[in-house]
């Protein structure tokens, strides 16, 4: 995979909100396009609320036009009909995108928190501030699972030009580092000190 000029939607599943993020790369840089949350709480109804995710990322990809779309896995808990519900969650979003034809891409949590922070066990604070470093954002929305549709978004990008992660997507700046230490000096310091200011 290349990083020629392409748009990335970026999308966190869930039963209650649904993160979604966009980026576009030009000349081999991410910026930033949009980000948002479709919110399912007021929906009682399970197959309602699936309907509601379909047809919205449906709306998202005929809006945004992506060329790939990364998800972010459910996170496997011990409560298995929460599992369940963000199982279906997930496999409703990818058949909708999966419709239009593109690549889907999906990445673990923590995998996700590494690319963006360096730590696979950082806040959702932390990642949301460092995302506003990254495309120089001038406020945050309230609702983190934007910052987390964007952050997988992100994170595939990285993936995708092997910068910042590992294959994986979980190697984080460590393995960045060690192969590039030439190149990150000062994007070292930036991060270090965002972290710093929001533990």
């Amino acid at each position: 995979m290349d990083s020629k000029e392409k748009v990335i939607m970026g999308i966190d599943p869930g039963t209650n909100k649904m993160g979604y993020g966009v980026i576009r790369i030009e000349n081999r840089s991410p910026k930033y396009v949009t980000m948002g949350h479709v919110d399912l709480s007021k929906i009682d109804n399970a197959y309602d609320k699936l309907r509601q995710i379909h047809d919205r990322v449906e709306a998202l990809m005929n809006l945004y036009n992506p060329d790939e779309v990364a998800f972010e896995a459910p996170f496997f808990g011990e409560n298995v009909q929460s599992m369940l519900k963000l199982g279906r969650a997930q496999g409703v979003a990818i058949a909708a995108a999966l419709s239009h034809d593109v690549q889907i891409f999906e990445y673990a949590p923590r995998k996700v928190k590494a690319a963006i922070t360096g730590q696979g066990a950082a806040s959702k604070e932390q990642v949301a501030q460092l995302l506003k470093s990254i495309f120089h954002l001038s406020v945050l929305p309230k609702i983190q699972d934007a910052t987390d549709g964007l952050a997988v978004a992100l994170c595939h990008y990285y993936q995708s030009t092997n910068k910042f992660a590992s294959k994986d997507c979980g190697g984080g700046w460590e393995s960045f580092i060690k192969n590039n230490p030439d190149k990150v000096k000062t994007e070292i310091k930036s991060k270090k000190k965002i972290l710093s200011n929001i533990k």
